[in-house]
């Protein structure tokens, strides 16, 4: 059994594992962990738990020890060293005129390196910025371009749910969504609908698509009655209150079987009733119908130039 428990290094980033220790930890406690760049700051984001073992398999780095008022203090001021540089960059870019919109910016705990996370939609050249940054910080910049998935997740806020953003609370990685997904599920092919604040289409469509197969609704019990008084209207013949009772068990016990065994069962069809006067009148029509038809029977093309020349020689 190993011990992990995770961290976040920001309070929008991705969720860490490292190995506990012996310490007492709770959701939002500031720690002090090891890195591979050394020593870390981050806040706990889930409580320790015992797991078989660790899915990429590699070792643990440990959590050295519980924030103190010397290392909440540092945390604080990197967070001003990151906003104060965010500032900064954004004003050299819009001097600059680049075309490319600043997202966030990362300071390592040592000074050692700012990170500046942009997204353009082309290529930017920006080596005069970088030297404008660097000039002021006298430190390693690093520009990485993100996309609009990462932004997001970044940003954070709240999805069409109501609910906040899949990615920014749980999801870590990014599986394709098609337009397949939302036509197999019968949605609304709107993009204001089944778009998220990213501009793409919304992760949860993902989450019911199957092995290709369309998805199938659960009936409302309400149909199989409208059904029954459809054919009522159509035969002429009234269904009685048990009947209709009778009805509706059946539909709200199919409702909630499982869809697999749904379709084994099929409700029993009740046949459709002819009135007896319909039935009396069906000979007459049928032998009605043979001289409607000739009547109603266009004449030929010979019959029509004959009576032409008909009226023409009355006329004369």
């Amino acid at each position: 059994m190993i011990k992990i428990v995770g961290v976040k290094f920001r309070d929008r980033g991705k969720t860490y594992h490292f190995d506990p220790a012996d310490f007492d930890l709770k959701i939002g406690d500031a720690v002090v962990v090891e890195t591979e760049r050394g020593v870390g700051y981050a806040k706990i984001s889930s409580i320790p738990r015992l797991i078989q073992q660790f899915s990429s398999g590699r070792q643990l780095k440990k959590v050295l020890k519980k924030a103190g008022e010397e290392d909440i203090t540092a945390m604080q001021n990197n967070k001003e060293r990151e906003t104060e540089a965010f500032r900064f960059c954004l004003e050299r870019i819009k001097d600059r005129e680049i075309p490319m919109k600043l997202v966030d910016v990362e300071y390592m705990p040592d000074g050692s390196k700012i990170t500046f996370y942009f997204t353009a939609d082309n290529r930017i050249d920006f080596r005069e910025l970088v030297k404008d940054v660097a000039g002021k910080y006298r430190t390693r910049i690093e520009m990485r371009q993100i996309g609009v998935r990462d932004e997001a997740r970044m940003i954070n806020g709240y999805g069409q749910c109501g609910r906040q953003l899949c990615c920014a609370s749980f999801l870590r990685e990014f599986e394709p969504v098609s337009i397949k997904m939302a036509k197999e599920q019968s949605m609304v092919l709107n993009p204001a609908k089944i778009s998220g604040i990213c501009g793409r289409l919304m992760c949860c469509i993902g989450y019911e698509a199957g092995n290709g197969e369309p998805c199938k609704r659960t009936p409302r019990p309400e149909t199989a009655v409208i059904a029954q008084e459809t054919e009522e209207i159509i035969s002429e013949t009234p269904l009685l209150a048990e009947e209709k009772e009778q009805v509706i068990h059946q539909a709200k016990r199919e409702t909630a079987m499982p869809l697999e065994n749904r379709e084994a069962v099929k409700p029993e069809s009740k046949p459709m009733v002819q009135p007896k006067e319909t039935a009396g009148t069906a000979a007459q029509q049928q032998t009605e119908k043979p001289s409607q038809l000739q009547a109603q029977k266009p004449a030929s093309f010979r019959e029509k130039k004959r009576r032409r020349r008909h009226r023409k020689r009355h006329k004369n």
